[in-house]
């Protein structure tokens, strides 16, 4: 008898929480409209977004692998301003499997910098990965094809060779940051911003992450950390997850307290996110050509 009631009350309320998610879906689905989609055919596995420091509306994407060493400038709509080509460092001269890009400080003062992360390894068998520096420049908002020359910095984990597609830069403690994508958790590094050019920098473990979720959908693609050190971002296929600093705290220390989940409509192969340059919205991006922009508000904003 007791069974039989706790079956007839529960499942209906099943049968409602599944309701309430495909109409959820629907309706909030059918209310966001792409910001634009990428204009271009030549940005068809998109992979990373990043908003300009001292270019207002511009943002830089790459796509991962299979690509040749490039990387874009677009505006918010999705029109392209600028290709940045350069010379990578793996052989034959190029790059392996750039999967993340994000911009903040460097070596210079009131210099801003792209930074552009090979950090790919669906095999889990690099020995090392590259992040690539450059200098940003205004021209980028409307050069065409223009090439640049980057710093390359090499890194290893310190447990072993790890797949890759998150990278951030904390402008506050000057560090970079790689969250790992797959497993059941995935791992936190960072590395000094700097790190010497030729030189192979060993990156800290700094903690383990757990998202719920099924595999591969909860594998992490994507992260950011706004321009003033405030707020962070870590995107999987399914969810977007946010966090706000507290005080002097390192960012390793905010991503073990529960995440809040943002909106965000569930894109074909959704790998990109990045903070708009003032932190009061956030954008992602999918592989795919024509892929639409998505564009949404911040916390408290």
């Amino acid at each position: 008898m007791v069974r039989s009631r706790a079956v007839k009350i529960i499942v209906p309320l099943v049968v409602l929480v599944f309701v309430a998610a495909f109409a959820k879906h629907r309706f909030i689905d059918s209310k966001m409209q792409p910001e634009g989609n990428l204009k271009d055919k030549a940005m068809d596995e998109t992979s990373g977004i990043a908003a300009s420091t001292i270019n207002p509306d511009i943002f830089y994407v790459h796509n991962d692998s299979g690509d040749t060493s490039r990387f874009f400038a677009i505006d918010a709509k999705g029109n392209l301003k600028s290709t940045i080509y350069f010379k990578g460092n793996e052989q034959p001269p190029g790059v392996t499997d750039c999967e993340d890009i994000a911009v903040g400080p460097g070596p210079k003062k009131k210099q801003s910098y792209v930074y552009l992360g090979d950090i790919g390894d669906n095999a889990a068998h690099r020995k090392a990965i590259t992040v690539y520096r450059f200098a940003e420049s205004a021209a980028w908002a409307s050069a065409g094809n223009t090439e640049a020359k980057p710093i390359a910095f090499t890194y290893q984990y310190p447990d072993g060779p790890k797949d890759a597609e998150a990278m951030a830069i904390d402008p506050l403690q000057k560090l970079l940051y790689i969250v790992t994508k797959r497993g059941d958790s995935v791992g936190v590094y960072t590395a000094p911003l700097k790190a010497g050019e030729g030189d192979t920098t060993k990156l800290t473990f700094r903690g383990k992450l757990f998202f719920s979720g099924l595999k591969p959908f909860k594998w992490i693609t994507a992260a950011d950390i706004s321009k003033d050190g405030s707020q962070v971002l870590v995107k999987s296929y399914e969810r977007v997850y946010y966090w706000r600093r507290q005080g002097n705290e390192a960012i390793w220390q905010t991503l073990q307290r529960p995440a809040r989940e943002l909106p965000y409509k569930q894109e074909r192969q959704g790998e990109a996110i990045g903070f708009s340059a003032d932190g009061k919205s956030y954008y992602t991006t999918s592989e795919g050509v024509f892929a639409p922009i998505y564009h949404y508000s911040s916390p408290d904003n």
